[in-house]
């Protein structure tokens, strides 16, 4: 599946090394003033700036070719790319017949029986740049009604020396009210949880105080009243049931390290031979600094389904 929403809806298109990324809104209201500017920006926090993210350097410049008239909203799909320039597909000449350990590769050629080994192909991280242009236009569009999303890096893995990290990312959504979402398989929770886990790399979500709710009693655990309709704690992160209670909604979103390592990779031929491999390529050491505009891209697509815009 490569589209996720039923009201508004996104699909991503593309590869790491091929022509373009991009992708396709549908069921964005008419008449929203888009700020490009705001989408810039949210495009530069994607690609960081520190010694430990990838050498990559896309100018990440989008190309709205339609759903949009002197910077208004039609109603209609928009459609957007992102062209790939600085691409080294040579680096990945040795993949072609191999397959890294940790990776996609191999689950990839296991289910369509093709792959593009270039950069990971469609498993790249450089796909959620398409991310983070729809879920930047879901976030304008959630602004309208009073509803903001943001994240920051919770916590980084223990740096060493030649090796890559993982973390974790918190996101707050402030400004839902309560009512919004589904029970049972419709929930609100499910469906951001299904929006996180999406991204490459997630490896575990947690709704409000998530797993330290499992060492609780439910003396401790319940959000008791205090006011009319408002609670002492947050324990549940505003949703219950599927359906937000009127608390901000809180959840965190964990991330393995990048599986590239710069050392001699293990790998697997075709043939089923186990080699270490010195492979090419640019890779970030830690790439859960550029990760909080990705969870809040998706965490806006995923609200903007259920709220009524």
């Amino acid at each position: 599946m490569n589209t996720i929403g039923h009201n508004f809806r996104f699909t991503s298109f593309g590869e790491s090394h091929g022509l373009a990324v991009g992708g396709i809104v549908d069921g964005c209201p008419a008449n929203i003033e888009i700020d490009f500017e705001a989408i810039s920006t949210d495009l530069k926090r994607r690609r960081g700036n520190r010694a430990d993210t990838t050498q990559r350097h896309e100018t990440d410049e989008v190309e709205f070719v339609s759903g949009l008239k002197g910077g208004l909203t039609l109603g209609t799909p928009i459609a957007f790319f992102l062209r790939n320039g600085d691409c080294r597909s040579a680096d990945y000449e040795l993949l072609k017949d191999r397959f890294r350990a940790g990776h996609a590769d191999y689950t990839y050629q296991a289910r369509y029986g093709t792959r593009d080994h270039r950069g990971g192909g469609r498993a790249s991280g450089r796909e959620t740049a398409t991310r983070v242009v729809a879920g930047n236009i879901a976030k304008q569009v959630l602004a309208t009604v009073g509803v903001s999303v943001g994240a920051e890096v919770l916590k980084l893995a223990p740096e060493r020396d030649g090796d890559t990290r993982g973390g974790a990312v918190v996101c707050h959504i402030r400004g839902i009210k309560a009512g919004v979402g589904d029970p049972i398989f419709g929930g609100l929770d499910s469906e951001l949880a299904a929006a996180a886990m999406s991204i490459p790399s997630a490896t575990a979500f947690e709704i409000g105080c998530g797993t330290a709710a499992s060492d609780m009693n439910g003396s401790q655990f319940v959000d008791k009243w205090v006011a009319p309709f408002v609670t002492e704690t947050n324990h549940c992160g505003g949703i219950q049931g599927g359906i937000s209670n009127g608390n901000e909604i809180t959840f965190t979103v964990h991330f393995h390290p990048v599986a590239t390592i710069p050392e001699a990779t293990q790998c697997i031929s075709s043939d089923g031979t186990i080699e270490y491999l010195a492979l090419g390529g640019r890779h970030d050491r830690c790439h859960v600094h550029r990760l909080p505009v990705v969870v809040e891209a998706m965490a806006a697509i995923a609200i903007a389904n259920h709220i009524k815009l």
